[in-house]
């Protein structure tokens, strides 16, 4: 296979050069990437030295393979390193290590997909909230994928009801999935998906989001928009990727770098100046800083309790909140906090454990259950959001129309 080597100046050019004939590729070019300890001046390595990975595109390499180790390639940079690699499309390869880039399937329509660095960080609120803006005055169809999604791509047309969800969960199905909370909190038509496992760069083990897609394109809608999971990414070859980031995350660590690379947007949400400067070292991408905003979606009254999957302020709700619980995804502390709870009013997330617990008691109880969503707000000086999203949007199905 062609390949590229990436070569240090802690090794004498004879030893590179040596390990460049036995080493099992045809070798094209190399990129030097830093030490000069061995390096007397005038040194070849019997290939052409290049600037970096993507200097090296120009000799069509196939893989990159690493010659190089601590100290120029603490574990940080060289996983930067694969990360490029990866972006690029090229295999990266190592002595004890083989990272291959994730695949991702064709797909016939306009596509955007949101991916994260993790998981309870405001992906799925980022894909309701780019469904409704999109959805004023386009043909939007979301196709979710989970660990709890359905055996068979689910299409759901209208949005679910606490009714329907509790019917759901009554009959063994997980009723809090994403795709059913993007479509009872956009309206718009979803398809449920499901996955397990997910890769270092976000390749899934196994999932049916592929048929998810097919059955996307037979409803020919204008645009579709394809929900990660967790730190995994839809396999589809979408137009444009948003990536949803956090203040908890680190997008140096492990191959975050390969999202940042392979995104047009970053939101990244409670994040201080350093992370963003982190991203912005990683690629010349548009970032906006954003908050994530618990919003009822009817009238709330009377005494309320919140239920959320994690801290979610309340102060901005007009309301008589008198309780807060932030363990959806805790069953056995979710009952705790139940146990004390006197309210006349429900406010729920549709994650985790909130309808067969959360629904049900409120139900017992005779209490009101109300839905609430989570909006995605820019901070004050950053770029409005909503507009960003409507751009990148644009811009996939004018590329299309183009093609």
């Amino acid at each position: 296979m062609r390949a590229v080597a990436v070569i240090d100046g802690e090794h004498y050019a004879d030893v590179v050069r040596s390990a460049l004939n036995e080493l099992p590729h045809e070798f094209v070019a190399a990129v030097l990437v830093g030490g000069v300890e061995k390096l007397r001046g005038g040194e070849h390595y019997g290939v052409p030295l290049v600037e970096n990975l993507d200097a090296a595109l120009a000799y069509e390499p196939e893989l990159v393979v690493e010659l190089s180790d601590e100290p120029v390639l603490p574990p940080q940079r060289r996983l930067e390193l694969a990360s490029r690699s990866l972006a690029l499309g090229l295999r990266y390869l190592g002595p004890d290590f083989d990272f291959e880039p994730p695949r991702y399937e064709p797909f016939g329509l306009p596509s955007l997909a949101v991916i994260g660095t993790g998981k309870r960080i405001g992906k799925t609120a980022l894909t309701g909230q780019l469904a409704r803006v999109l959805s004023r005055d386009r043909d939007v169809v979301v196709v979710a994928m989970g660990r709890g999604g359905p055996a068979e791509p689910e299409l759901v047309e209208a949005a679910p009801t606490l009714e329907s969800l509790l019917e759901l969960s009554r009959s063994g199905r997980h009723a809090a999935s994403d795709h059913l909370e993007t479509a009872a909190l956009t309206g718009v038509r979803t398809i449920g998906c499901r996955r397990c496992g997910g890769g270092l760069a976000g390749q899934v083990a196994s999932s049916n989001v592929a048929a998810g897609s097919r059955l996307a394109e037979e409803l020919a809608p204008e645009l579709v928009v394809f929900d990660g999971s967790g730190a995994a990414i839809p396999p589809v070859a979408t137009d444009r990727r948003i990536l949803v980031t956090s203040g908890a995350q680190d997008v140096r660590a492990g191959l975050n770098a390969y999202r940042v690379l392979v995104s047009d947007l970053v939101v990244a949400i409670g994040v201080d100046d350093d992370q963003v400067a982190s991203i912005r070292e990683l690629k010349d991408v548009p970032v906006v800083r954003c908050e994530l905003r618990l919003e009822p979606v009817e009238a709330i009254e009377g005494r309320v309790a919140v239920f959320a999957a994690g801290p979610a302020p309340t102060d901005h709700l007009d309301a008589d909140v008198v309780a807060m619980s932030a363990s959806l995804a805790d069953r056995a502390k979710l009952r705790e906090d139940l146990a004390s709870i006197d309210a006349e009013t429900y406010v729920i997330e549709i994650k985790a454990a909130a309808i067969d617990i959360v629904a049900e008691a409120a139900l017992e109880r005779g209490a009101r259950v109300v839905f609430a969503r989570n909006d995605v707000v820019s901070l004050s000086g950053e770029p409005d959001l909503d507009a960003a999203l409507r751009a990148l949007a644009d811009a996939a199905v004018a590329e299309r129309v183009a093609a």
